[in-house]
C-alpha cells in the first residue's frame, strides 16, 4: 500500500502507507470494460485508484494489463453511484486485491449488484468515507484528487444526480471524472466553479448520452481530449450523435474504448501524452 492522506476542511485523518512501485508519472487509464465505467489512476509515488469497476468481472482482466501480475493492492477504489455498469465489478475488485479505503457517494439502491459490493466492502474491513466537496486525495509527489460533488446527503436523490466528480492533477494536466452526472449537476458545477472547472481530459458525462455534456459546463472545461466510456453497439445509443458533433465542433479530439480499447495518458507533470 502507498501513502495516502486526506484533507477536509480542517480535519487532516492520516493513513500512512508506503510505496512499492513508485513511476514519477502520473497514469489516467480509461478501462475497456464494454457499456460502463472503470478508471484506474496510479499515481508518480505509486498510490492506486479505482473508480467505478463496469458492470462484471471483466474488469478483473483489465486491471491486469495496467497493473504488475504480482500486485494484489489497491489504495483506494471509488464508487461514484450504485448503478450496475458502474458498481457491477467492483466486488470482484475488493475480492481480488486488498483494498485500503473505499469512497462511496452515499447513494445506495437495493439491487443485487450493489448489495455484493457492499458484501465485499463489509468483508474487506477498507477504511469507508463518504465523499464531500471539499476533500482532496493526496496520491503523493504533488498528484491529487479533489471532490468537487457531491457538497451534500444524496441518500435519497436519482442515482446518476447522485454521482461523485473528481478532478484529479498532477503538474500543469488534469482530468475531469464525471460519472453518469446529468446536465442539472454540470449546470451547477460550472455555477460554482466556472473556468476552474478547466482539464485536459474529459470523461464524458454517461457515456456520451445525451443527458450530460452540457455545452457551456464542456467550454468551461475546455479540453482538449474527451473519452467516450462505453460498449460496442450498447442499446442506449451512446454516444449521442448529438454530443459527438458538440466535441467536434469544439475541436476536442475524442477517443472512444470502443473503437479505441483501453485509452491511457500519461502526465510527467510537463507533457501529455495518450497510448
Amino acid at each position: 500500500m502507498r501513502r495516502l492522506t486526506f484533507f477536509l476542511l480542517l480535519v487532516v485523518p492520516v493513513v500512512l502507507v508506503f510505496s512499492l512501485h513508485p513511476k514519477e508519472v502520473l497514469t489516467v487509464a480509461f478501462l475497456d470494460v464494454g457499456q460502463g465505467d472503470a478508471i484506474f489512476i496510479e499515481s508518480p509515488s505509486g498510490v492506486q485508484v479505482l473508480v467505478d469497476g463496469g458492470a462484471t468481472r471483466g474488469v478483473l482482466r483489465e486491471i491486469r494489463s495496467v497493473m504488475p501480475f504480482y500486485d494484489r493492492t489497491i489504495d483506494v477504489v471509488v464508487s461514484t453511484h450504485p448503478d450496475q455498469d458502474h458498481v457491477g465489478g467492483l466486488s470482484y475488485v475488493l475480492d481480488r486485491y486488498q483494498v485500503g479505503t473505499v469512497i462511496e457517494s452515499g447513494n445506495s439502491a437495493d439491487t443485487p449488484a450493489q448489495n455484493a459490493f457492499t458484501r465485499a466492502r463489509d468483508a474487506e474491513g477498507a477504511r469507508e468515507v463518504v465523499a464531500r466537496r471539499g476533500m482532496r486525495l493526496l496520491l503523493g509527489d504533488g498528484a491529487y484528487a479533489d471532490i468537487l460533488f457531491p457538497d451534500r446527503d444524496v441518500s435519497g436523490v436519482e442515482s446518476n444526480t447522485a454521482s461523485i466528480v473528481l478532478r484529479v492533477a498532477y503538474g500543469g494536466h488534469s482530468f475531469l471524472l464525471t460519472g453518469d452526472a446529468p446536465h442539472s449537476i454540470e449546470k451547477y458545477l460550472f455555477s460554482i466553479y466556472g473556468k476552474n472547472l478547466e482539464s485536459d481530459v474529459l470523461k464524458a458525462g454517461h457515456h456520451g448520452s445525451r443527458t450530460s455534456s452540457n455545452e457551456t459546463f464542456v467550454k468551461a472545461v475546455n479540453p482538449s481530449y474527451v473519452v467516450f466510456s462505453r460498449g460496442c453497439d450498447n442499446r442506449y445509443g451512446h454516444p449521442s450523435r448529438d454530443v459527438v458533433e458538440l466535441f467536434k465542433r469544439l475541436s476536442v479530439t475524442a477517443f472512444d474504448t470502443c473503437t479505441n480499447g483501453t485509452v491511457t495518458f500519461v502526465a510527467d507533470g510537463k507533457s501529455l501524452k495518450v497510448r
